[in-house]
C-alpha cells in the first residue's frame, strides 16, 4: 500500500464534511501523515456594473474571508489534536480548480472530501466538486458519502 504522506481535507464546514474530517484524521494519524484542512471561498458572482445599493465589494469580500477565518477555526478547534504535522489553508477561487493545484503545489498523495456538501439548485448550478476532483486529480481521491440514516 502506498505510504499517504501529506493528505489534503477540502472542506465546505457542511455536516458531511465534519464527517468526513474524521476519515481524514484517523489516515493522517495512522500513516503520521501532514494533514492539509483546506476552504475554499468560492469565486463570488461579479455584480459590477449592476446597482447593488450599499455594498462595498471589497468590504464584502473582506467580511466573506473573515467569517471563513471564524469558521475554520471553529472547525479545526480540537480535532488537529494527536497530528504530528498540520495546517491550515483558505483561498479564494473555483473550489474543484484550487484543491487540485495545491494537491499538484504540495505533493499531496491522498485528497479526502465529503460528496453531498451542497443539493438542490446550490449543485445542480456549481456541479459536484468531488467529481471533478475524483476525474482530474494525479493522487488518489478519498470520498465519503453521508451516513446512511436507519
Amino acid at each position: 500500500m502506498q505510504d499517504f504522506s501529506v493528505i489534503l481535507f477540502a472542506t465546505d464546514f457542511s455536516e458531511i464534511s465534519e464527517y468526513a474530517f474524521d476519515y481524514a484524521h484517523t489516515l493522517a494519524k495512522k500513516f503520521d501523515s501532514k494533514l492539509i484542512v483546506m476552504h475554499v471561498i468560492n469565486e463570488p458572482v461579479d455584480l459590477r456594473g449592476f446597482y447593488v445599493p450599499h455594498i462595498s465589494f471589497d468590504s464584502l469580500e473582506k467580511e466573506i474571508e473573515l467569517a471563513a477565518e471564524k469558521m475554520m477555526k471553529k472547525f479545526c478547534a480540537g480535532r488537529l489534536v494527536g497530528l504530528a504535522d498540520s495546517e491550515t489553508v483558505i483561498v479564494s477561487g473555483i473550489p474543484y480548480e484550487e484543491i487540485l493545484k495545491k494537491a499538484d503545489n504540495e505533493n499531496v498523495s491522498l485528497i479526502v472530501l465529503g460528496t453531498h456538501g451542497r443539493a438542490g439548485l446550490d449543485h445542480l448550478l456549481f456541479g459536484s466538486t468531488a467529481e471533478r476532483v475524483v476525474r482530474r486529480s494525479r493522487c488518489p481521491v478519498m470520498t465519503i458519502r453521508p451516513p446512511v440514516a436507519e
